[in-house]
């Protein structure tokens, strides 16, 4: 069978002599196929949520329904645990730290994995979203098909990326959301040889979508009132509590999900987290699933209407008690998300952004009408937020704008969702440096970030420049012993290492080649007395940029590598810096 696909896959690459041909074809299937998984993880959500609530357990509402996130999340556990075999939490950060660290491999079974893990978390009331699972989806397809036909790893990144479009793109019916959403989120390059795949996957995704479910997507709204200038300054305060929201919400996700990963046992951390997540929902039924059913109800509340039932499961006739309910909403949410996630569920933070972004904006406007006599209109407020949120916690104010811009069917906010996404953008950014996504990735070094030189540091394997051929010598030897090693030796390094391995200096020719030819002192000078100690010592584990740095810091041409303090090697100045000029050379052609 292999024999079979793999001929197959020669005779498609004969057929297609120029590379760049086939990679757009490649980015064709990769949007076909993310776009149908983003349907059917969709239709798996939504009818399994039929299923349970009105099937399974049809008429056990009230107190019971505090057990349905808990038995969704118990079953993702399951799932993983005997199944899967595998964490597929996270999945934005999952496909940077395989774009980083794992030259963009991602296993096969994330292709179906992500599907069926979170439409058993969401669907059973999980307050996640879907679009980070979906992107799992979508770049685990692109990776495989790249690698299938033996592409690079610029190529295999590139349909990973087209696989990451176009999930977005299917999901939302955004395509040009979906290709920012590749090039901000996921830090992929913008150049010539790549907008096009980008763009094939995007569309692709984008009408496939449609096909399937027309306009039964997300979020579907059209914006009816247009942007006045007299709003300005309100949308300018409304950029600055967007960035303090969104930083809100990334601060507490971290530190929640951190609390969480402290218990060790993953039974109990699941009734924790399931339990916390079920009595929120009980309180505040706008909590459970992705939310965006009461992001609807917002949108659809103009005119001084308070949507308060829909939310809170009770009315809230007077508007200051309405206040106080959004308010903790507002509040709230983030730690439903974290604790779906801590608990062992499977989901994103997208949903849950928007949801908080769209709580947010209403909130604000609402409040600012009532205390000043405006008349703003909470629907484009309510809009507006979603994307400065979005822009705040995932650092990706473009995408931010024109995915709300694509959902709302027009661009009639264009000039507000630029303000407010830029300034909460800024905002967050002063505080907080990297995104949600990016924070644990940046903190241990294997960030892939657009500077070509710190990406091409990230993932350089210098470990593969190692020499091994050098000749050691023992330190109790003398130096005849030294000489011996020289004459079988085209190397003018003798790393000194004992019968443990340890490296204990090094005897460079230069430093002998004076007495080598004098008999008389080869038994009287040791090779101890000859050595000297290196200027540095590199582990095998460092980072491409600390051994540069190394070589940078000392002005050494070699520097010995050792295993945990064994020796193994020396690496040269010279082949380290082939190496990267090498591979900087494969980011930088077109």
């Amino acid at each position: 069978m292999n024999t079979l696909f793999s001929k197959q896959i020669r005779y498609i690459k004969t057929l297609f002599a120029d590379q760049q041909t086939l990679i757009y074809l490649l980015s064709f299937v990769v949007g076909l196929a993310s776009a149908i998984a983003a349907v059917a993880m969709k239709n798996a959500i939504h009818y399994t949520h039929l299923l349970f609530t009105q099937g399974v357990m049809r008429g056990a509402g009230g107190v019971l329904s505090i057990a349905y996130p808990l038995f969704g999340i118990f079953l993702t556990v399951l799932i993983l645990k005997y199944l899967v075999r595998d964490s597929i939490s996270h999945g934005v950060s999952r496909v940077l730290y395989a774009i980083s660290r794992r030259k963009s491999y991602i296993r096969n079974h994330n292709s179906w994995s992500s599907i069926l893990a979170s439409s058993m978390t969401i669907g059973f009331g999980g307050s996640v979203g879907a679009e980070a699972p979906i992107v799992l989806t979508g770049a685990s397809i692109g990776s495989n098909i790249g690698r299938y036909f033996n592409l690079n790893y610029k190529y295999v990144t590139l349909l990973l990326g087209c696989g990451a479009a176009a999930a977005i793109s299917g999901i939302f019916k955004a395509p040009i959301g979906g290709i920012l959403f590749t090039l901000e989120v996921l830090m992929l390059d913008l150049t010539m040889s790549s907008i096009v795949p980008l763009l094939i996957s995007s569309v692709t995704a984008a009408t496939v979508a449609y096909f399937f479910m027309g306009d039964n997507v997300l979020l579907s709204f059209q914006v009816k009132e247009s942007f006045l200038l007299s709003e300005l300054p309100w949308y300018l305060i409304l950029g600055l509590f967007c960035g303090f929201a969104g930083l809100y919400f990334t601060k507490v996700t971290i530190a929640i999900e951190k609390l969480y990963r402290k218990i060790n046992n993953a039974w109990v951390r699941m009734l924790t987290g399931g339990i916390i997540l079920g009595a929120l929902i009980f309180f505040m039924p706008a909590l459970y699933g992705e939310g965006y059913d009461a992001v609807m109800q917002l949108l659809a509340a103009d005119g001084g209407t308070l949507p308060g039932h829909g939310l809170f499961g009770i009315e809230a006739s007077r508007f200051w008690a309405f206040s106080v309910l959004m308010a903790l909403l507002l509040l709230l949410k983030v730690v439903a998300t974290a604790s779906t996630n801590g608990a062992g569920g499977v989901g994103g933070v997208v949903a849950p952004v928007l949801f908080t972004g769209a709580v947010a904006g209403y909130f604000f406007s609402s409040l600012t009408n009532h205390l000043f006599g405006l008349s703003l209109v909470e629907s484009s407020f309510t809009l507006t937020a979603m994307a400065g949120l979005f822009a705040a916690v995932l650092h990706a104010p473009l995408t931010a704008i024109f995915l709300i811009a694509e959902i709302t069917e027009g661009y009639g906010l264009l000039i507000p969702l630029i303000i407010t996404s830029t300034i909460a953008f800024v905002t967050a950014r002063s505080f907080q440096k990297h995104s949600i996504y990016n924070e644990q990735l940046a903190a241990s070094g294997e960030l892939i970030t657009h500077d070509k030189d710190k990406a091409v540091m990230v993932l350089l394997d210098w470990t593969k420049e190692v020499e091994k051929d050098l000749l050691t010598v023992n330190p109790e030897g003398n130096l005849g012993d030294l000489v011996k090693q020289i004459s079988r030796s085209k190397r003018n390094i003798f790393p000194v290492v004992d019968e443990y391995d340890i490296l204990e200096g090094v005897v460079l020719l230069d430093d002998v080649r004076d007495k080598m030819f004098k008999p008389e002192l080869y038994d009287k000078i040791t090779v101890r007395d000859l050595m000297t100690i290196p200027p540095s010592y590199i582990d095998l584990r460092e980072r491409g940029d600390a051994v540069l740095h190394a070589f940078e810091r000392t002005g050494a041409w070699n520097l010995p590598v050792l295993d945990q303090g064994r020796y193994v090697g020396f690496i040269s100045k010279s082949r380290i810096f082939s190496a990267y000029r090498e591979l900087l050379r494969q980011f930088s052609e077109e």
